[in-house]
């Protein structure tokens, strides 16, 4: 049964390879309704820090979603906790259709055979998750054959039919086009209204327009936090991405990812690497 309250609180997350401190000792506290962007050059630990909020990699440190503590739980656990999250590349299943995928997400007691089937009435839950990500047309048409930004889409679907209260998402919009970027945007705003919402991102301009709040890493460390304004006018930011204090070219611009992007400086389960 998922877990009802309003924040995450994150203290002292640290996750090591070999030693390395990929994140070291980071606190977040990210409440419901505040689209929280974490941003950061390649390195920085952003996705390394979802990994380990849902038992990916290891970690040390304290991470709470009402009560209970997540970091030491195993990814299953965490799920069912109300913990959710997607990856750059979708993870729906192509061959099977839109309402298929849904419906084995939200756990209907069906046989795999009745999966298969024809459905003769759609749950309530799975009805309004189709209403939500705009894809109640697509309902009958195999997942495979949506574009890039409707898998993404179908992907969040598939939390909100869990019933996750925490979805922690990593560059949902990466790869989609100007129209699906601003639907994915709107959709956030809708889901995130009654959610506690992490989106890891690369695209300053799509993080300028949604972002309720920001959370700049670097090395691993938190090195600023706030509105879009106050990062972006934070001297320590400006020094990171510009290469001095009190710079005044376009930060949005400096901060934009290299041609073949790597989050993390060591590997985990599903990262990019």
């Amino acid at each position: 049964m998922a877990i009802r309250t309003d924040y995450l609180e994150v203290r002292g997350l640290t996750v090591s390879f070999d030693g390395f401190k990929a994140v070291d000792a980071v606190d977040l506290t990210v409440y419901q309704s505040d689209l929280r962007f974490l941003i950061g050059p390649n390195g920085a630990g952003k996705t390394t820090i979802i990994d380990a909020l849902t038992g990916l990699v290891g970690a040390t440190g304290s991470a709470k979603f009402g009560a209970t503590e997540l970091i030491g739980r195993k990814s299953h656990q965490i799920a069912r906790l109300g913990v959710g999250r997607s990856f750059q590349t979708a993870s729906v299943f192509t061959e099977l259709s839109v309402l298929q995928n849904l419906d084995i997400a939200a756990g209907a007691k069906r046989s795999p055979l009745a999966l298969l089937g024809v459905r003769r009435g759609i749950p309530d839950i799975v009805s309004k998750a189709l209403e939500t990500i705009s894809l109640t047309a697509e309902v009958n048409k195999p997942a495979g054959v949506l574009s890039h930004g409707q898998k993404q889409w179908l992907e969040i679907g598939m939390l909100l039919v869990q019933d996750s209260q925490v979805l922690l998402l990593d560059e949902p919009v990466a790869g989609m086009s100007a129209d699906e970027r601003e639907q994915t945007g709107q959709l956030l705003k809708q889901v995130g209204a009654d959610r506690t919402v992490i989106i890891v991102e690369h695209d300053m301009e799509f993080m300028r327009r949604f972002a309720d709040s920001v959370t700049v890493l670097h090395g691993g460390k938190v090195l600023s936090e706030g509105s879009v304004a106050q990062v972006q006018a934070d001297p320590r930011v400006q020094e990171v991405y510009l290469g001095r204090a009190n710079a005044t070219p376009d930060l949005a611009e400096a901060m934009e990812p290299a041609d073949n992007p790597a989050d993390e400086s060591a590997p985990s389960p599903r990262a990019k690497v």
